[in-house]
């Protein structure tokens, strides 16, 4: 039987939809990670960066390291982005937004600093949002360390990604108030582990991610955690004194709600918010089909809040 939500994406990007749900689980998470690297990585190999220079380091913080990758298009004294991959907290790498960073820095004019963060269930949290939150504080203190900008720093993820740079926007209000982030880009954010909006529900089968995959993920992620203070931006009781967001879903997708919601809520919290519900797409609908007019329109308007916000 045809899914009833089939019929409600643009036929540009069906292909996704005869792929079969995720199903994200311990039996298949090593599978699920192997196939995923080795097609962005190939992905990788075949993408010219044209005149954005890419550059793999480990950054010095906290005593240890965390690898990065640098995004640097032409220019002087560059704003930063610190961006954090998709993945549902439990995938990815440095490779997995590859295309997204290189058009951000292109477009932004912005020097995007990439983080290969921790995963989990191997890290659970707050091992993945201790990498970016160190690698924001080592940009703000030595802005030397990547060569930018340390006084307009952005965040900037998508879906898990974007979920950890909420939470992390949260961290740094909090714990450094002198380090006063400019923007916050949020691309189909995975926001909430509770797991129980309309959207959740409706779209419980969807390719390429979907609502079991989500309670695995946050499952996952969560642990065994003694302080979830920083665990999600939608258990947080107060979104105020947030920098400025610009958030992005799909309307088939079981994290649109969520996505929705947290707009909501930092707009009513008096955090100036551009929310863009795009009709007829699902989750990752960009990834899948980059070239199409409506995914290349989605990173040019991020790109644009990012280089207003930057200036």
């Amino acid at each position: 039987m045809t899914p009833t939500w089939s019929t409600r994406i643009d036929a540009a990007y069906l292909p996704v939809g005869d792929l079969p749900p995720l199903g994200l689980g311990d039996g298949n998470l090593a599978a699920v990670r192997a196939s995923l690297d080795g097609r962005r990585a190939e992905t990788v190999a075949a993408t010219p960066s044209g005149a954005v220079r890419v550059e793999d380091r480990d950054l010095p913080v906290s005593g240890r390291t965390v690898a990065v990758r640098l995004y640097r298009p032409p220019g002087d004294a560059l704003p930063v982005v610190v961006y954090a991959h998709s993945g549902g907290y439990v995938l990815g790498n440095l490779d997995t937004d590859h295309q997204r960073c290189l058009d951000l820095a292109r477009l932004a004019g912005c020097l995007v600093v990439s983080v290969d963060y921790r995963l989990a269930p191997e890290h659970p949290y707050p091992a993945g949002l201790d990498d970016c939150f160190d690698v924001v504080a080592a940009v703000a203190a030595d802005p030397g360390a990547v060569g930018g900008d340390g006084s307009r720093i952005a965040l900037a993820g998508s879906s898990a990604g974007a979920g950890m740079v909420a939470a992390l926007a949260l961290r740094v209000r909090d714990q450094l108030p002198q380090v006063a982030l400019r923007h916050q880009l949020l691309h189909q954010p995975m926001l909430d582990p509770r797991c129980a909006t309309a959207s959740m529900a409706e779209f419980g089968d969807t390719p390429y991610f979907d609502a079991a995959s989500a309670r695995y993920a946050w499952a996952a992620y969560a642990g065994s955690a003694v302080d979830p203070t920083y665990l999600a931006a939608a258990l947080a009781e107060d979104v105020s004194g947030l920098p400025p967001a610009f958030v992005t879903c799909s309307e088939v997708d079981p994290l649109r709600d969520e996505a929705v919601e947290h707009a909501l809520r930092l707009s009513r919290a008096g955090v100036p918010t551009e929310l863009r519900l795009h009709a007829r797409t699902c989750h990752g609908f960009d990834s899948v089909a980059p070239t199409t007019a409506l995914s290349r329109a989605v990173v040019e308007e991020q790109a644009a809040a990012l280089a207003a916000a930057l200036t």
